[in-house]
């Protein structure tokens, strides 16, 4: 079974090998963290990474709840404000999520 590290590591092969390019990983600020920063193009893609592990509880999917999609913008925007070369891309949040060792890359899984 997939986690932590190991998750975000196989997404970030996942990412590139479907032709998504890394701009930042881990990117830490006071509003929270964001796993993956990618493009696809001109579009700068923020990856959440989920990986769940016990099927009794939600599946991966499902543990991105509306305060966790809170949290991401924020920490898109001061991405953005950090990185500001970006702030005239499109955004996109993307979810790549583990159940066990399946992966499910959903795009633009959520607004911003």
């Amino acid at each position: 079974m997939i986690r932590g590290a190991q998750a975000e590591d196989a997404a970030l092969a996942l990412l590139q090998r479907r032709g998504l390019e890394l701009v930042a990983r881990n990117f830490r600020c006071r509003g929270g963290e964001l796993d993956l920063v990618m493009l696809d193009d001109d579009v700068l893609v923020i990856v959440e990474v989920r990986a769940r592990t016990h099927p009794g509880f939600a599946g991966a999917a499902e543990s991105v709840d509306a305060r966790k999609r809170a949290r991401l913008v924020a920490a898109t925007q001061m991405f953005l404000l950090a990185y500001p070369h970006h702030a005239q891309r499109a955004v996109r949040f993307d979810l790549v999520a583990y159940d066990g060792n399946r992966a499910e890359w959903i795009q633009a899984a959520f607004d911003g």
